[in-house]
């Protein structure tokens, strides 16, 4: 049992846990659903870890532990498990097998709105929150102005949350989350969708809580924050560690990392991509990143109708931001055997991590054959802007009224 006033030493820890999720929403079968009931009714693993028809493991034997004044990066592509691994730490998931341990107050901020009431006000979720937190109202009233001066919502906090733009959610968010005195803090991704400002200084009272000894656990596609925040990393791949080390050293394997072809099919295409390659891991944005595809093809009639795609996607979001081909460059696949595609591409867009993708693309049905192998690049520094492509503006600032209606 928590006293109230006194602080538990926090601690995380994941022991040889496994998540399996089935496709699709639900459970397909009676005779599955009831034995899963009656498992999380009495909050027992399931007694056969295996996978039946239908399902798949999200975690796959994962265990760390956080101490008191550690904090761990967690990334890996989409889908590794990062974000199902926070959900089991905030109890809002079960595990299939395995143990979850949590011990201290927990501050979470793992989805944009999360735990909000939309018809509530900024203050009313205030309350709610800390309540959900155990915090007795009179310790929530202690800190309200700090949640509130943190947040910088004071204008807003007698609108209903629903009226909130993402950013503003996060930021209310953390601010409950980062001043509620927790004693153990999980972080999801949800802070890229503040501003530049908001992410430093909520880097700075993350930072300032480690050094008070809260452990911490952050998921992130910016690895910059990951370097910043975070004490060790582990890399994730597929719900299992690909490797656990300093940030830097999870960072370098993670950007060098190349994720494998597949689609339906894919060994009998015509055309196939045998690898990629990046000329860099990382690059200034603005500057060129070189990439190279190679691949084979039959040489057969089924071959023309085809042509070979790199596609560049923001990690955070999936979101394409380029793409091209050997049909848009006016370039022809040679006969039978190897090729090597070899382009430039000119990352103006704003930091991150992208993922470059490789694809083969069917021109005469217009749709992906098979999706080949992709790798990530790291995009940093470059002047500060708003969006994701770079547009180098030039400007000037006159004054008087004979200057208006002038366009350079």
């Amino acid at each position: 049992m928590l006293l109230r006033g006194v602080r538990v030493s926090g601690l995380i820890e994941l022991e040889r846990v496994w998540k399996k999720f089935r496709y699709g929403e639900g459970h397909g079968r009676l005779r599955d659903a009831i034995p899963a009931l009656v498992r999380r009714a009495l909050r027992r693993p399931d007694p056969d870890a295996g996978l039946h028809r239908g399902e798949f493991w999200a975690l796959q034997d994962l265990s760390f532990t956080v101490r008191p004044g550690q904090a761990l990066g967690l990334i890996g592509p989409n889908g590794a498990g990062k974000s199902t691994a926070l959900k089991l730490l905030c109890g809002i998931m079960r595990p299939t097998a395995g143990r979850c341990t949590v011990r201290g107050r927990v501050g979470a901020l793992i989805e944009v709105a999360a735990g909000f009431h939309p018809d509530l006000t900024g203050r009313e979720n205030i309350y709610l929150q800390g309540t959900i937190m155990g915090m007795p109202r009179r310790e929530i009233t202690g800190k309200f102005d700090e949640i509130v001066d943190f947040s910088g919502l004071a204008p807003f906090l007698e609108t209903p949350v629903k009226r909130y733009s993402s950013g503003m959610h996060a930021r209310l968010g953390f601010a409950i989350a980062a001043h509620l005195e927790p004693e153990v803090l999980l972080i999801d991704e949800v802070l890229a969708v503040g501003d530049a400002a908001f992410q430093e200084k909520a880097f700075g009272r993350i930072t300032e809580l480690v050094q008070q000894d809260i452990p911490v656990v952050v998921v992130s596609h910016q690895l910059d924050a990951i370097t910043t925040l975070c004490t060790r990393a582990l890399l994730l791949d597929q719900g299992q560690v690909a490797l656990a080390g300093t940030p830097q050293e999870c960072i370098t394997a993670y950007l060098h990392g190349v994720t494998a072809a597949h689609g339906p099919g894919s060994g009998d295409s015509p055309v196939r991509i045998l690898g990629i390659h990046l000329g860099r891991a990382a690059v200034e944005s603005g500057q060129r990143l070189g990439v190279e595809l190679t691949g084979v093809t039959d040489g057969g009639p089924a071959a023309d109708r085809l042509s070979v795609r790199v596609r560049v996607r923001l990690a955070q979001t999936g979101e394409t931001v380029f793409e091209t081909g050997t049909t848009q460059l006016g370039l022809a696949l040679p006969g039978a055997g190897e090729f090597a595609l070899q382009l430039e591409l000119q990352m103006n867009v704003a930091r991150g991590i992208y993922l470059v993708e490789s694809a083969v693309w069917d021109r005469l049905h217009g749709r992906q054959l098979l999706r080949g192998p992709s790798s990530y690049v790291e995009v940093r520094g470059g002047p500060p802007f708003e969006g994701l492509v770079q547009m180098h503006p030039r400007a000037r600032l006159l004054s008087g009224s004979s200057t208006a209606g002038h366009v350079p």
